[in-house]
């Protein structure tokens, strides 16, 4: 049958991942809204393109390609981003997965700088490697992107280098252009390290999924 790429609910103190659903819709939106000032090199959609957004991310899904995620916050209750697991690869055969990326991220402007991202990428990290047993999580962004390459570094994660043309720009004005992508992985012999580093700057322990 092979393997087949899930997302199930992910809880913490500070946030809990739902698989994404027009339910988040709403909520999205606003979320979206907020400062936008992070996303020069990120695509979020505007209010108005939440749904269709929403659309695309579950028929991802649908080919087995996706795990989208709305991110909860646990204190208001509130969708304030998604992310994702993306691009499964099964390499040594076809029912056990030894790599995924961590993808399709973006958080609200008032909950960027809370813990939230850090939490989330605990949770989904340590699903990958505890549940799933892969062998390698990675996380690629714009290579120009200073701001999601210096985030990706405090979750651990360690850069490999940059690969050229690698895949669309969603810059304001590129419509149509390729950018170079930075890419960072974790893997199976790093994670007990890497663990603890997300869980001291937490300075608190996760619930159980």
């Amino acid at each position: 049958m092979g393997f087949e790429l899930k997302a199930p609910v992910l809880t913490g103190e500070s946030v809990r991942l739902e698989p994404l659903d027009h339910r988040h819709a709403a909520e999205l939106a606003v979320a979206a809204e907020e400062d936008r000032g992070s996303y020069a090199f990120t695509w979020v959609p505007r209010a108005d393109q939440v749904g269709a957004y929403i659309d695309a991310q579950l028929a991802r899904a649908a080919t087995g390609m996706l795990a989208p995620y709305a991110q909860i916050s646990t204190a208001t209750g509130r969708a304030v981003g998604a992310t994702a697991y993306w691009e499964p690869r099964c390499w040594l055969t076809d029912d056990q997965l030894d790599a995924v990326e961590v993808g399709f991220t973006w958080l609200a402007g008032s909950a960027q700088g809370t813990g939230v991202n850090t939490e989330a990428k605990l949770l989904l990290f340590r699903h990958a490697f505890e549940e799933w047993h892969v062998s390698r999580v990675d996380l690629k962004t714009d290579a120009r992107n200073d701001r999601s390459r210096a985030a990706i570094q405090r979750v651990g994660a360690r850069f490999e280098g940059v690969l050229r043309n690698w895949s669309r720009s969603w810059a304001p004005g590129e419509d149509g252009r390729l950018r170079d992508s930075a890419i960072y992985s974790i893997t199976a012999e790093e994670w007990e390290e890497c663990r603890a580093g997300l869980e001291k700057r937490l300075g608190r322990g996760v619930s159980t999924p």
